[in-house]
């Protein structure tokens, strides 16, 4: 049943997601006046460029991988700084971020330890994969605007 659950959630949001997709990213309104002929005419374009449902969608990638670069950011300078892990905000932080930097575990010989003053190599490997990652789906939802 849980499964069951589970599939038609995902397949409701990949749907929502596909559809935010293929929406119209950029809408462009623009507008004509012309000033009254005494000195010689005059005519003015204002065009004003709202943001489409592409462009929203780029904009919140940004701010979650944003956001996520942050969180690393200070997991590095609390590991760096050898932060307690008795301390409820290093905890908070060391928790949050485990998911993200676990898979880097291994490449640099990591032994699991709180507390101890550490250059921690596999966060910033994670926070440039991130960045990378962020960026190509920033720029894949881009194509097709002008």
């Amino acid at each position: 049943m849980l499964s069951l659950i589970k599939g038609v959630h995902n397949s409701i949001v990949f749907n929502i997601i596909g559809v935010i997709l293929m929406a119209d990213t950029e809408r462009t309104t623009e507008t004509t006046t012309t000033a009254p002929v005494e000195n010689g005419a005059t005519t003015e374009t204002v065009v004003a460029r709202h943001a489409g449902t592409g462009a929203k969608v780029e904009m919140i990638v940004y701010y979650i991988i944003g956001l996520l670069e942050g969180l690393l950011a200070i997991r590095f300078v609390l590991s760096l700084l050898g932060a307690n892990q008795n301390n409820g905000f290093a905890q908070f932080i060391y928790n949050l971020t485990y998911p993200f930097v676990a898979p880097f575990f291994g490449l640099f010989g990591y032994t699991f330890q709180y507390g101890v003053a550490r250059f921690e190599f596999e966060t910033l490997v994670a926070m440039a994969i991130y960045s990378l990652i962020g960026y190509a789906i920033g720029r894949l939802l881009r194509i097709g605007r002008a």
